[in-house]
């Protein structure tokens, strides 16, 4: 990735007063539709340091999957097909970081990818995208909280399961209530933690195999060789290979993301000119790390046809139960180790919940401030929290006492199973938002070269990305067609977003009788002025705490 380095001051509006330093962002927007002016106030506060907004792309990606669902992956492909296509995703998401990058670094806004989608493309595609996208996020928490009740289970079933998700819907309520520092706060620590076992675990992988485990068993790649590289999936020979590859990459493409996490805080970020390219860098260079390193350590300490491992997702053991790295912990007679390693996943999912409240709120909020959700839903508190999207999302969240019954449980598992293309739609989205955006800068002579970031190999990063996002999107529930598996309910939740994201676009499309906007007719200056003016006057006022200092130079 590239940045220029240059500060873009743009010419095209006089300064005005009255956006001065002393607030932490922009008053008053204003947006135009074909009927009427409106504006609207986002009272959101810039509060989220650079070390918050490092760890918040990585604290809303990390989860469980690359500790423990990502075994899954290993019995489907084998140890190479799971590193190669676990490679090959983070290449797309490396176009729609370069994508994103771009246009957020010009013009950071809350929920900014959702709203350039109507500005830059058409007022019925940013509708489609940010409900899309709200219900994406808003649909994954409850899922996370039924996942820290089952790994709190890994322990014992003293505690009732009603008991555990009401304690963590309040910490969920308490942390996003407060002002957003607290929520940067909490998700610096935890998305910290979730890094620190993922370094813990590459060197553990690193030294076992080696042979410094109780067995002294220096066994390396041993697995890559016997059972083999690659496993056969629903058909024998070649096209079972692929089959397994193939199943590997599906789920890289909904395990591995970042660079949304990372745009939904760029409102609320302090000097977003300076701080966001760098977030942008470092975070996509760390996940590809943490992601292409785990799918190849996983290889190499378990064999794909392991009896435990394939138990363990079988019979849905709780918590870290079939993670590969317990599984191979038991096998080497490695005590204690497992217990950590439960600890730590819960707080990943506990921490990734947390971050689907924050970007479900602030996509809410983002649809409100374009008017097209209810406008009350514009109102925050004097902290800055958009309160009335936080107590929907919460609301929302309270679907999660479903798995107090086990039929019910299903019915939850039906809501998520509903939303698992729409991570896919949504980077598609971005994708084509780009293009349109790099075609309305050429018609009206905005040189790139002066943004705060510009990526390299646009715009056919921009075609790699949406094209690879748009097609797995299709072949994500692609199995349903193989021989006797078809199933209406499985059909259902694997596209109904796809049928669902085109009824909302010519929907809105057609009560509104919105039009795709000419690239010259794009409005690229909306909120330009406003940010320019916060940069300009912005001044950083240095923390006198000398631990809070050296975190911010740290992780900064």
């Amino acid at each position: 990735m590239a940045s220029t380095g240059i500060d873009y001051v743009s010419n095209h509006f006089p300064q005005e007063k009255g956006v001065g330093a002393g607030k932490p962002n922009y008053d008053v927007e204003t947006h135009r539709d074909s009927d009427s002016i409106t504006s609207v106030h986002d009272s959101t506060h810039r509060k989220l340091k650079p070390r918050h907004i490092q760890l918040i792309g990585i604290g809303g990606t990390i989860g469980t999957a690359l500790y423990v669902q990502i075994g899954k992956g290993l019995l489907n492909g084998g140890p190479a097909s799971l590193f190669v296509a676990f490679t090959i995703w983070c290449s797309f998401i490396l176009a729609v970081t370069l994508c994103i990058a771009e246009m957020v670094t010009y013009l950071p806004i809350s929920s900014p990818f959702i709203r350039f989608a109507g500005r830059y493309v058409d007022d019925a595609f940013g509708v489609a995208a940010g409900w899309n996208f709200f219900v994406f996020e808003a649909m994954l928490v409850p899922f996370e909280i039924v996942a820290c009740n089952v790994i709190i289970h890994y322990w014992s079933d003293a505690v009732p399961a009603g008991g555990i998700i009401a304690i963590i819907l309040v910490l969920y309520a308490a942390i996003n209530l407060l002002a957003v520092k607290w929520y940067g706060e909490s998700e610096f620590w935890a998305a910290l933690g979730k890094v620190l076992l993922i370094i813990g675990l590459i060197i553990f992988t690193f030294i076992i195999m080696l042979g410094g485990n109780p067995l002294h068993d220096r066994f390396g790649f041993r697995y890559w060789k016997s059972p083999g590289s690659f496993a056969e999936l629903y058909r024998t020979g070649s096209l079972g290979r692929f089959l397994g590859f193939l199943q590997c990459l599906i789920q890289a493409s909904f395990t591995i993301a970042g660079p949304d996490y990372v745009s939904m805080a760029a409102g609320e970020a302090e000097n977003p000119r300076k701080v966001m390219p760098r977030a942008y860098n470092a975070v996509f260079y760390r996940l590809t790390a943490f992601f292409v390193l785990g799918s190849l350590c996983v290889g190499i300490i378990v064999p794909y046809d392991d009896a435990e491992l394939t138990a363990a997702f079988r019979n849905s053991e709780p918590g870290a139960s079939a993670s590969p790295y317990v599984v191979a912990m038991n096998r080497l007679k490695i005590s204690g180790l497992p217990h950590i390693v439960n600890a730590m996943v819960l707080t990943a999912a506990f921490s990734a919940g947390n971050s689907y409240v924050y970007c479900a709120s602030r996509s809410l909020f983002g649809l409100a401030l374009e008017g097209k959700a209810p406008k009350f839903l514009t109102r925050c508190t004097r902290n800055g929290v958009p309160i009335y999207c936080v107590l929907i999302v919460l609301a929302i969240a309270l679907l999660s006492f479903l798995q107090l019954s086990e039929n019910s449980a299903v019915v939850l598992q039906w809501f998520v199973n509903l939303v698992t293309a729409s991570q896919l739609i949504n980077y598609a989205v971005i994708c084509w938002t780009f293009i349109r955006f790099k075609k309305a800068c050429d018609a009206q002579g905005l040189d790139r070269n002066t943004l705060p970031y510009k990526g390299f190999w646009q715009p056919f990063a921009a075609w790699y990305g949406f094209t690879g996002t748009f097609v797995m999107a299709f072949v994500g529930g692609y199995t349903v067609f193989l021989d006797d598996n078809w199933d209406v309910p499985t059909f259902l939740f694997s596209y109904m977003m796809i049928f669902v994201f085109p009824v909302l676009y010519f929907g809105w499309k057609f009560i509104k009788k919105t039009k795709v906007k000419k690239p010259e007719e794009v409005d690229l200056y909306q909120d330009l002025e406003e940010i320019e003016e916060y940069t300009r006057n912005f001044v950083e006022q240095p923390d006198q705490s000398a631990y809070t200092r050296w975190m911010d130079k740290l992780f900064g």
